[in-house]
Formats: structure tokens, C-alpha cells, sequence
């Protein structure tokens, strides 16, 4: 078992920056992948960006030179730093984790709110 708690989630204006932060609890030696999801009023949750293992990333065209992934896997830590920051940047941002302890299953944590004005 994995558990996820996020944090760092605000009220910004357009063109500003927040930074996420996700904690892993629990059986965090057997943890893969990490990434950050987002879920919008009436839309479905969608991929922000993951970090393999390996420390390869990957990001949302839409994110792509604005928002940096990184981990830190001696502090069980994932970050996400975004900068300019738009309206539509507006969401519930969820952390994410694959671990295979007791067999593979994905972790979920609770979400952390951004809120971006115009």
C-alpha cells in the first residue's frame, strides 16, 4: 500500500507560479512511476506529466515549457513547478504513483485545488 498526500495548491493570477508538492507513504521501495493529473469542472482527468523510474519525463503538449516534474526519491518527494500560468490551468491537481508491491496497482492521493484569475 501507497499512500499519496499533496499540497501547495492555491488562488494565482494569470501569469503566476505555484509549486506542488506530493508525499509517498507506505511501500514507497516499490514504486515505478510517478506522475501529476488534472480533472476540471466537466471534464475527464487528464495527464500533466509522469516521471519513469528512470527519470525520464513526459508532458502535455499543453504544459510543455511551462510546468517542470521532478522527484526525489531519498525524501519519497514529486514536485510539480508551474509557471505562467493560465485560466484554463484551472483544476483539481492529483498525484499519482504505480507501485508493484503486493502486486501492481496505481495510487491515487486527494487532489490539491489551483485556481487561476484572469
Amino acid at each position: 500500500q501507497v499512500q499519496l498526500v499533496e499540497s501547495g495548491g492555491g488562488l494565482v493570477q494569470a501569469g503566476g507560479s505555484l509549486r506542488l508538492s506530493c508525499v509517498a507513504s507506505g511501500s514507497t521501495f516499490s514504486i515505478t512511476s510517478m506522475g501529476w493529473y488534472r480533472q476540471a469542472p466537466g471534464n475527464q482527468r487528464e495527464l500533466v506529466a509522469y516521471i519513469t523510474s528512470g527519470g525520464n519525463t513526459n508532458y502535455a503538449d499543453s504544459v510543455k515549457g511551462r510546468f517542470t516534474a521532478s522527484r526525489d526519491n531519498a525524501k519519497n518527494m514529486l514536485y510539480l513547478q508551474m509557471n505562467s500560468l493560465k485560466p484554463e490551468d484551472t483544476a483539481i491537481y492529483y498525484c499519482n504513483c504505480f507501485a508493484t508491491s503486493g502486486g501492481a496497482k496505481s495510487y491515487w492521493g486527494q487532489g490539491t485545488q489551483v485556481t487561476v484569475s484572469s
